[in-house]
């Protein structure tokens, strides 16, 4: 089980996945070896920041800028909590 995604935990993806752009499907994946999780523009903008150096809260606070909005914190963290869940991303500290 998974516990919650603290704001000072590092992510990162982990190291059985691999981010890249799917020539065929025209979008960004979540490769890893049982399969592949197709990702919309946000959801790839939300793993290209999971860097290992990143905290959550500077993840939700990079988003916040680069899109203009308040209030993601949810989304985001439910979003990387799925991912983890499914071992894909990894928390790290915190």
């Amino acid at each position: 089980m998974t516990s919650p995604a603290p704001d000072a935990s590092t992510v990162r993806v982990a190291p059985k996945a691999r981010l890249q752009w799917d020539e065929v499907r025209q979008r960004h994946v979540l490769l890893y070896p049982e399969g592949l999780v197709a990702l919309n523009e946000t959801g790839a903008d939300i793993l290209a920041l999971c860097d290992g150096t990143r905290t959550v809260a500077g993840i939700v606070t990079s988003l916040q800028q680069r899109y203009g909005v308040e209030g993601v914190q949810q989304d985001v963290t439910g979003f990387l909590e799925a991912l983890a869940a499914k071992g894909l991303i990894l928390f790290e500290g915190g």
